[in-house]
């Protein structure tokens, strides 16, 4: 089964008068709803634009694996556990708050940011804080996430391309740039599909032009 999520019918939220603007793809915050809680081990999906200067000042986290993909700028962060980074398009940051750990992010650049921000719920509560950064992720490398039993897949397909979707009992698409076909389904930036139970599933990028996609592969839900 297949179910599109299209990026107009995202929760807005964020501080636009502070530059943050922030698009939420599952109930986060005041923008509640029982029946959109997660899919497979995803928590949070969110599309972030951050102007220059603007950030989320220090905040806590726990119990959470967090995952974050720059689509356009630079992204600085800050964590209690004394990780300092800067990370941009091409680069796979991973955050395990485990039992805790508070963190800082921002746009210290001239130029606006632009990410991707996926929260993933834990096999197991607890443990020490953990921090990667992948630094230039090659096309079709898997980034293992362990602590959730997740697998993501980041994709970069030219015009016309195709990429098979993985086997699994459940398969969450981001479109990060771009548009592709999905089974009988077109999906533009932004919009989403939930992949339950997917077979012989393949994503096709348009004629028209590239597509960048972030594929997360999930045994659990």
């Amino acid at each position: 089964m297949i179910d599109v999520r299209r990026s107009g019918d995202r929760y807005r939220g964020g501080e636009p008068g502070a530059g943050i603007e922030t698009f939420h793809a599952f109930s986060f915050g005041p923008h509640y709803d029982p029946d959109n809680l997660r899919f497979g081990a995803v928590l949070a999906c969110n599309e972030e634009r951050l102007a220059p200067g603007a950030g989320f000042d220090e905040h806590p986290h726990s119990h959470t694996e967090i995952v974050t993909w720059v689509a356009q700028g630079e992204l600085t962060h800050r964590d209690s556990a004394g990780h300092a980074s800067v990370v941009g398009p091409g680069d796979v940051q991973h955050l395990s708050a485990a039992g805790g750990v508070r963190h800082v992010e921002r746009n210290d650049g001239d130029a606006p940011l632009v990410f991707v921000q996926m929260w993933l719920s834990p096999l197991k509560p607890g443990g020490e804080p953990s921090y990667e950064v992948v630094h230039g992720i090659a096309d079709s490398t898997p980034y293992a996430v362990p602590a959730a039993g997740a697998l993501l897949h980041v994709r970069r397909l030219g015009a016309g391309e195709r990429t098979a979707i993985p086997d699994a009992p459940f398969a969450y698409v981001h479109v990060v740039r771009g548009e592709v076909r999905l089974g009988g389904e077109q999906l533009a930036a932004g919009d989403a599909a939930r992949i339950t139970a997917a077979e012989g599933l393949e994503a096709v990028a348009t004629e028209e032009g590239a597509a960048e996609m972030l594929v997360w592969e999930m045994a659990e839900g």
